[in-house]
């Protein structure tokens, strides 16, 4: 398309230059011949108000900007709406989850990341957008990746003349050029002023002292600087702390800022401190981009961030409390040098900044993927041009997830049912509900909010339900427990959500069972009340929850401890209540196994949803082939010496094991192969063992001869015998050692044998042990001849007067064997 001029009005003069406006003549031509730009400028710069705006001269069509933070799109349309004399909703405006102002003439909007996303996917072509701008693209949230991947795609198969613009402070730029098909980078230098920082001359206890640490440091602060101060904390229970443990002069304002506050407070927050005061602002993460908080300069960083890391094994996400990452730190170190010199704090050494991460993982990453494999298989891709490929295992847990909502099929692909899921903006999990369960809007509300009771009345949801359907008796009933930011965003939310599902009589265990197959939950026996889910992960309660007594819950919320999480949030449910709901999930099977509690086998007829036991029977008639396939467990669980080894069962195998570095087609006898082959050798003969006793009394030696075909049989008798024939036609057992065979046997009897014996086709020689006629050891040989010709005279003169009864003859070599002694006289 041609690109067109903005004629509507002229831009007015800025009469606030700004570090950006050096740039932003390059930034417009990038655009307006290549069509896209990476833009690179520090905090400050004013890229987020200006950008947009230098580029309506030069772009037909709206300009989305997509801003991570509510907070911060709804203050840089404000802002831009101010520069053009305007309020917002005309020129400029923005567009977010609950709140909108826009109109005909808007040709700038702000909005948040779920809003492009929807905006994309109803409109494949963006058919009346000009270009698209991602800010703070180094926050790299989840919804900032897909966005950007599906204007590539736009880009590349449907409007070639779609102008992507991202923008970031601190941020790989080639690498994000390159994904962008080798994409002009644009670097502002800015103009931030000094910020000088001081870092804690020893480490500071995060764990315990945090609170107390930076109350003081606070303190520190504000008497020796003159100005506001901005305090980064981890969460809203560290700001509330802080704010309890302040002390500051009658001037100075303590105002709170993190996301869940209502509008008004987050506004008040970041306007300027009133004539002659000063405000000390407690935040989270939310102040480190984008907002200029006017009157900062100086920031306190407890060098802490908190993040959502999902675990595809537990299907479970809990909050992490970390370090931030070099850039982040730089972030906020920014925020105190935007319009005149300050000073940063940071709550930890020199020598632990060198240990932090160079930058802040990707939500890619860490977080739950299944809105991203959703979205994906709404617009039909299996790849997408991703900065960050997402992980192998927590996609495939995602789909897994979406398949058992029933929003993709078998082949991965959208059903219709995923499609009105895809349609409704919440999480898949909940959208789901809201269309399976009438009146759920209550539950999604509290679900995805902060908990309205800040932890009291235990885990119930159902009376927090029945507090947003009576706020006044809510508030009496627990008074002081009620977080009011928490209960007006979730009445609000209720509000919102009530749209895209249907009315009727709410019950508050199913909508959650709906919502969370795999965390119906069973009491577990015992005494504590601990719970085993239907995915199998294991949850507790304390004992002095109101819902510590319940047989089944439906788990909403969890703290997400993959071993044994704590239960936050549910209803009760009967087993009636489960049984209706997952009739068609509920599984009849036979189970047949070895209990490693009682050792022995356990045959039960079972009714299972997932990994819990809903009816449980014993399984009288269980064939042979199960028992023995769970006995085998039993010998994997207790080891081969669990069996009832005879000495000729050991014997075979050491017979075997002789010849198998000769004999390649000999099966593995040691204990090694033997454990291994179970399956192949040992369980055809185990369908009468149940216990561990039995397993005790069990002979393998009919087992492990099995094993043998008859031709292994024959090589095995011929060249590693079970026995030796001597000379006198005894058989003496021959024992298969480390060493190598070997007899025992008297002296006498080899008497004639003038060629050693050997075994095996590489004829190893046969270890004798020669024994006196008390069958004592004489000697040890490996070469009989040679000893007949050497040790047998000294062996003889020492014996024949020891055993005079005992022939020992002169030479051994011609004399008869035999196993008696000499003849009397005259016999």
């Amino acid at each position: 398309m041609q690109w067109g001029l903005w004629r509507a009005k002229r831009l007015p003069a800025m009469t606030d230059p700004l570090p950006i406006d050096e740039v932003l003549p390059q930034v417009v031509e990038c655009v307006r011949v290549q069509g896209q730009v990476v833009l690179q400028a520090p905090p400050g710069a004013g890229k987020t108000t200006r950008v947009p705006l230098a580029l309506l001269p030069v772009t037909e069509g709206r300009i989305l900007m997509l801003e991570p933070r509510r907070l911060a799109a709804r203050a840089a349309a404000e802002r831009m709406a101010e520069q053009l004399g305007e309020a917002a909703g005309q020129t400029v405006g923005y567009r977010m989850r609950g709140a909108q102002k826009t109109s005909a003439s808007t040709r700038i909007e702000v909005v948040t990341e779920g809003i492009l996303t929807a905006m994309i996917q109803s409109d494949p072509e963006l058919s009346d957008v000009g270009a698209v701008i991602f800010d703070e693209f180094h926050e790299r949230s989840l919804n900032a990746d897909l966005g950007l991947a599906l204007c590539l795609e736009i880009k590349a198969a449907l409007r070639p003349e779609l102008a992507l613009v991202v923008m970031s402070a601190t941020l790989d730029a080639e690498g994000v050029a390159e994904l962008m098909g080798d994409a002009p980078v644009v670097t502002s230098e800015g103009r931030a002023f000094p910020v000088v920082t001081h870092h804690a001359p020893r480490p500071v206890d995060r764990k315990r002292g945090l609170a107390t640490s930076v109350a003081q440091q606070v303190e520190e602060a504000l008497a020796q600087e003159p100005g506001s101060a901005l305090v980064f904390l981890p969460g809203v229970g560290e700001i509330r702390a802080v704010e309890r443990a302040l002390s500051v002069p009658g001037d100075v304002d303590v105002q709170p800022l993190y996301a869940g506050l209502p509008f008004a407070a987050q506004r008040a927050a970041i306007a300027p401190a009133k004539p002659g005061r000063r405000k000390v602002v407690l935040a989270t993460s939310i102040a480190e981009t984008s907002l200029t908080i006017e009157g900062i300069r100086i920031v306190i960083d407890a060098g802490l961030s908190r993040m959502s890391q999902f675990d595809p094994g537990s299907g479970m996400a809990k909050l992490v409390t970390r370090p931030v990452s070099r850039a982040a730190a730089d972030q906020r170190r920014g925020r105190a040098g935007r319009v005149e010199p300050g000073v940063c704090f940071r709550m930890w050494t020199e020598g632990e900044e060198r240990a932090l991460p160079a930058f802040t993982s990707p939500e890619i990453a860490t977080t739950d993927l299944s809105p991203l494999a959703l979205e994906m298989a709404r617009w039909g891709a299996v790849e997408l041009p991703l900065l960050t490929p997402p992980p192998t295992g927590a996609f495939a847990a995602a789909q897994d997830l979406l398949k058992m909502l029933g929003a993709l099929d078998a082949q991965g692909r959208i059903t219709a049912h995923g499609q009105k899921i895809a349609a409704i903006p919440a999480h898949p999990r909940l959208a789901h509900m809201l269309l399976q369960t009438p009146g759920s809007a209550p539950v999604a509300a509290l679900v995805q909010g902060r908990d309205v009771l800040r932890g009291a009345g235990g885990s119930d949801l159902v009376l927090r339900v029945r507090g947003l359907a009576d706020p006044k008796l809510f508030r009496r009933e627990y008074a002081g427990a009620v977080d009011e930011a928490a209960l007006s965003e979730a009445l609000a939310e209720a509000k919102r959500l009530a749209k895209f599902g249907s009315s009727g009589a709410l019950n508050v265990a199913e909508a959650l069972a709906r919502a969370y197959p795999d965390r119906v939950a069973a009491r577990r026996p015992g005494a504590q009340p601990r719970y085993l889910m239907a995915g199998g992960k294991g949850a507790f309660l304390p004992s002095d929850d109101p819902l510590a007594g319940q047989p089944f819950l439906a788990i909403a919320d969890l703290d997400g401890d993959a071993t044994e999480a704590k239960i936050r949030r549910a209803a009760p449910l009967s087993e009636s209540e489960v049984r209706a709901l997952f009739t068609t999930e509920i599984t009849e099977t036979e189970v047949c196994r070895w209990s490693k509690r009682n050792r022995r086998v356990e045959a039960r007829r079972q009714e299972r949803l997932g990994a819990l036991v809903l009816s449980d029977q014993l399984w009288r008639d269980a064939p042979d082939d199960a028992i023995a396939k769970a006995a085998a467990e039993g010998v994997r669980e207790l080891g081969l010496a669990a069996l009832g080894w005879s000495k000729a069962a050991r014997r075979l195998q050491a017979r075997v094991m002789f010849l198998q570095p000769q004999a390649e087609a000999l099966p593995d006898f040691s204990d090694t192969g033997l454990f291994e082959t179970l399956d192949d050798w040992l369980v055809p003969y185990l369908g009468k063992v149940r216990s561990a006793e039995d397993l005790r009394a069990f002979d393998p030696l009919p087992a492990l001869q099995a094993r043998l075909d008859w031709a292994a049989q024959q090589f095995l008798d011929q060249h590693a015998p079970a026995q030796f024939k001597a000379p006198t036609g005894r058989q003496v057992p021959v024992f298969y050692g480390a060493d190598g065979p070997e007899i025992e046997i008297r002296l006498q009897e080899l008497f004639g044998l003038t060629t050693h014996p050997t075994l095996g086709p590489a004829r190893m020689p046969l270890r004798i042990t020669l024994l006196s006629p008390a069958g004592r050891p004489l000697q040890t040989t490996s070469d009989l001849p040679g000893f007949w010709q050497s040790s047998y005279l000294d062996v003889r003169k020492d014996m024949r007067g020891r055993y005079p009864k005992h022939p020992w003859p002169e030479d051994p070599t011609t004399a008869q064997p035999t196993v008696r002694t000499k003849p009397r006289s005259g016999q």
